[in-house]
């Protein structure tokens, strides 16, 4: 295998090692998020679209290659004047060019996951301090109307008190009055 297709091999074996990394549960989304919102990584984020697009690029034009290779050497003209040798040459390049493209074609397959891998890791992130803070919200509202149902119920029960104690007071009242006159 030549340097470039070592190189390409690598980082499809780096990109394999990454969504590995992303799926399983090693960190949660939010120190993920914290993560993609550093310092480092968005500096890089500001020009990491310019870097994906020169990326895939360079993947697609090994791709490309690789398929001008494949077509070039499976072409091969059966007859018998064509030698063992130069036949097993045929088949092994053949077999390097399938091979390159299957790992140009995945390398390609797997900077589009991770793409949009650390995107919806991003938005779960933020879905989730969104429904934190709304069920925050939601509690302290329950609690305030709880609250005021309270101070209304007591508001209620005051009234209600006064009431009673009008009516036993007035009725007291009559008492007092009937005893006096009884009295006098």
């Amino acid at each position: 295998m030549s340097l470039v297709w070592t190189l390409i091999a690598g980082f499809l074996y780096a990109e394999i090692a990454l969504v590995l990394l992303l799926v399983l549960p090693v960190l949660t989304p939010y120190r993920w998020n914290r993560f993609f919102k550093s310092k480092f990584l968005s500096m890089l984020g500001q020009q990491a679209h310019i870097y994906f697009l020169l990326i895939m690029g360079i993947l697609v034009i090994f791709l490309l290659e690789a398929i001008r290779e494949m077509r070039k050497y499976s072409g091969l003209q059966q007859s018998n004047e064509v030698h063992l040798n130069v036949e097993m040459q045929h088949s092994m390049k053949l077999f390097r060019a399938q091979r390159n493209f299957y790992i140009s074609g995945f390398a390609i397959f797997l900077a589009l996951v991770i793409r949009r891998l650390v995107n919806l890791i991003c938005t779960q992130a933020n879905l989730m301090a969104q429904s934190e803070a709304s069920f925050k919200q939601a509690q302290s509202a329950t609690a305030a109307a709880r609250s005021l149902l309270e101070n209304k119920n007591t508001e209620k029960a005051k009234e209600a008190g006064e009431d009673t104690t009008l009516i036993e007071l007035s009725r007291l009242r009559r008492r007092v009055q009937g005893l006096t006159a009884r009295v006098s």
